[in-house]
């Protein structure tokens, strides 16, 4: 029999883990549907950070984990972008802000979204799709891209 001591143990090793996010389908308009992960104190919070951890990697990290070994560079590849457009996407990152305008849960699906709950946050696995072609348009209209 486990002790409540070892269940709990368990769980916030569970927490403890780092999870990437990972690629489960490509569509044929260009965007991603991706599995990510967001940590947060309540369940709103969690699931909002998960839709800015999709766009975030999309943009500044790429996806390198996924179904037949899909592998996307990110659309901003210039080193140190985050940084040098600070103003620019701290105000596009912002909670309610202009990210959510390219993420879509049309992909999700019933029992898709899994909770894991530590003592003070809570992290949510949720099926996301990333409109690519329209996030990068937005980047190229922004100055942030220069093709």
């Amino acid at each position: 029999m486990v002790s409540a001591l070892a269940l709990v143990f368990i769980g916030q090793d569970a927490f403890a883990q780092s999870y990437e996010p990972v690629c489960i389908g490509r569509e044929q308009d260009g965007t991603l549907t991706l599995r990510v992960w967001g940590e947060g104190r309540n369940r709103s919070d969690a699931k909002e950070q998960a839709r800015k951890n999709a766009v975030y990697e999309v943009l500044f990290n790429g996806v390198l984990k996924g179904n037949d070994g899909y592998n996307m560079r990110p659309i901003v590849a210039e080193v140190n972008a985050r940084e040098r457009y600070r103003d620019y996407f701290d105000i596009f990152f912002m909670d309610g802000g202009e990210y959510l305008k390219y993420v879509s849960l049309a992909d999700k699906r019933f029992g898709s979204t899994k909770k894991i709950k530590g003592t003070n946050q809570v992290r949510y696995c949720m099926t996301i799709r990333v409109l690519i072609p329209e996030l990068r348009t937005r980047m190229k209209e922004d100055g942030i891209l220069k093709n």
